[in-house]
């Protein structure tokens, strides 16, 4: 069990640098956007690779860091089931989940990709508008990244429901702890 938890740990410290890397590009979005927009209105300049760079950027960010949000569990959850669950229900609906939903809908992205990415490699493919930027493939590449990262940290929630589920919930990795406050919280009385 603590191989597992070990893996889970190593999976979720990559998702956590990734992350945390990543997450800096909004700040740098932010910065060319407001730059095209100055530049629009105070001095009607335009450039078309400047439109495309924030735009990709934006597309990069977004795919890098969905791993790190489902480390924080930060995504869209359905809380019906979820909220007043019992440590051990929520693992048992986290590991239905994942390999019910998550890894099966990580599969039918990666095998959909895996031709538009190799065709954009194929051909070095750039921006379909002129003055674009070129290098459009690498974007597209984080289509797989993306797959990548989310099934990863499927897999270590899965590593976390079965460490739970097992009686060992103390080797889980600090980082995808189920929160003791918010199960109190949902449970006043202490069952848990």
């Amino acid at each position: 069990m603590r191989f597992l938890a070990g893996i889970a740990k190593l999976i979720c410290a990559v998702n956590l640098i990734i992350g945390k890397t990543f997450a800096w590009l909004a700040l740098a979005i932010v910065i060319i956007c407001f730059t095209v927009v100055v530049q629009r209105y105070l001095f009607a300049i335009s450039y078309v690779w400047m439109q495309d760079l924030y735009i990709w950027l934006n597309g990069a960010m977004f795919t890098a860091v969905a791993g790190f949000a489902l480390l924080r569990d930060d995504h869209v959850r359905v809380d019906i089931f979820y909220r007043p669950a019992s440590m051990a229900r929520r693992a048992l609906i986290d590991l239905i989940g994942v390999f019910l939903f998550l890894l099966p809908f990580c599969w039918v992205v990666y095998q959909y990709s895996i031709p538009f990415v190799i065709r954009a490699w194929s051909y070095q493919e750039g921006s379909a508008n002129v003055g674009g930027m070129p290098g459009l493939y690498v974007l597209k590449t984080f289509i797989i990244g993306f797959v990548t990262l989310i099934a990863l940290q499927g897999l270590a929630m899965a590593i976390r429901s079965v460490l739970v589920l097992s009686n060992n919930a103390h080797l889980v990795p600090k980082s995808i702890q189920y929160s003791p406050d918010r199960i109190a919280a949902d449970h006043p009385q202490g069952a848990v």
